[in-house]
């Protein structure tokens, strides 16, 4: 049931909250945060918390820095640990201008322009994501390390997992703020994490990423270990992605991808829905894998995938499609890392299968082979396209991809490729440790 203004003053004053954090995200899905004590609540309810727009990454210039917070009430979510200084609460906020319209370089404006559009087509879309993240130890100085306190791999438990400890505080954590955790466990790198927790409709479901990453940063400060969300800290290992299971649903019925006498059970809707996804998504992929490091991660040989493809259980290609059925139907976008913005990695991702569903699009047979193990001339036969090699090539596609770019706003793709431009050119300009040692006797 939706929360209101008065319904959220009530919980605050009975849980006894002390601080409130207005939470909002800059275009690169940094969690920001403006705190205020008790004595402030009714006028961050009222949306009258105002900031320095300026500030934030690829937000506005500094002569119209204002920017006003509005708290999204059904996002409450209450931290489990008194504290010294009291108990805290956090809600997630829409940013608007000071004429009260909503500020179009706002990340959850675009996701929440793709949830209409479904809405528009009748349909409710569902997002469950898989969150990967490292633990390191730290150095005296509180800086991180690349150094893990394990070397556990896939399901592994202690003591061979030192980590278990930490990732079960975290658990209990999200649990106690609200979150249905389905599953926790080793991945296969060594210090390498995953807390699966259950899907939601988008906007839900984005605003718990971000409530999940902070909780996980902050439990781990508890044990000196720093989490990380960079997709590929350790070379050689498998590095961190973030599996997006994704289904759409008729308002107020079933499960829109489901059709028991189609060929897989899969709906001409959910094919379509794969069709658009894989139509667009050498543009996507410099929304979900927005940085030079995602990249390392996207290279044959450590399980991500490299290939605009889909399958029917083989989980080689971009998409694969799990085996439940019914209610279950769904499909597991493959590339994400949890470096993306959450917000803008839905919302492009919704758009495109939406736009496959709207155009009838033909998403084409499964690939069964392991595409690991697939020749180039083989792919070519297939005619599978390959994912982008780096950041670079990325916003190349995302540029030339008028549809995506749509998808994310005027504001948000002009500052979006600004800052993504920058960040390739910084780093092919950059002389690289890995050169030198190459490099300097050799030549």
């Amino acid at each position: 049931m939706a929360q209101t203004a008065s319904d959220v003053r009530k919980t605050l004053k009975e849980e006894n909250i002390r601080f409130l954090r207005l939470v909002f995200s800059d275009i690169h899905g940094v969690v920001k945060n403006v705190e205020v004590p008790d004595s402030q609540f009714d006028k961050a309810i009222n949306g009258d918390i105002m900031f320095d727009g300026s500030s934030i990454e690829g937000f506005v210039r500094i002569q119209e820095s204002d920017m006003e917070l509005k708290p999204d009430f059904n996002s409450l979510r209450i931290f489990p640990d008194d504290g010294d200084e009291g108990r805290v609460a956090l809600v997630v906020c829409d940013v608007y201008t000071p004429d009260g319209n909503p500020f179009p370089g706002d990340p959850r404006n675009a996701l929440r322009r793709a949830v209409d559009a479904a809405k528009d087509q009748g349909y409710t879309a569902n997002f469950g994501p898989e969150a990967e993240f490292f633990l390191f130890e730290r150095n005296p100085d509180g800086t991180p390390t690349t150094i893990t306190q394990d070397r556990g791999a896939y399901f592994d438990l202690a003591p061979v997992d030192l980590g278990e400890v930490a990732r079960r505080e975290i658990v209990n954590t999200l649990e106690q703020m609200g979150f249905e955790v389905e599953a926790a466990h080793h991945e296969v790198a060594p210090g390498q994490h995953e807390i699966d927790f259950k899907y939601a409709d988008g906007l839900t479901t984005a605003d718990n990423i971000l409530v999940f990453k902070h909780v996980v940063k902050t439990v781990a400060l508890h044990y000196n270990l720093h989490a990380t969300f960079m997709p590929k800290p350790l070379y050689g290992e498998n590095g961190s992605g973030m599996h997006v299971h994704q289904s759409l649903s008729k308002l107020g019925e079933s499960n829109a991808f489901f059709d028991e006498n189609a060929e897989y059970k899969l709906s001409n809707i959910a094919r379509s829905y794969i069709a658009g996804v894989l139509r667009h998504a050498k543009a996507i992929c410099a929304v979900t894998n927005p940085t030079v490091n995602s990249f390392k991660r996207l290279v044959p040989g450590f399980e991500a995938p490299t290939n605009i493809a889909w399958s029917e259980k083989n989980r080689s290609p971009m998409i694969r499609v799990p085996a439940s059925r019914g209610e279950g139907t769904r499909i597991e976008v493959r590339m994400p890392d949890p470096s993306c913005n959450p917000y803008l990695a839905f919302a492009v991702m919704l758009q495109a299968g939406l736009d496959g569903v709207s155009q009838s699009l033909e998403s084409g047979p499964p690939v069964a082979k392991d595409m690991f193990t697939m020749s180039d001339r083989e792919r070519k036969r297939l005619k599978i396209d390959k994912l982008p090699g780096n950041l670079g090539d990325a916003v190349v596609a995302l540029e030339k991809d008028s549809f995506i770019c749509e998808a994310l706003g005027e504001h948000v793709s002009t500052h979006f490729l600004e800052s993504k431009r920058r960040e390739w050119q910084d780093y092919i300009s950059m002389v690289h440790p890995w050169e030198v040692e190459r490099y300097i006797s050799m030549y």
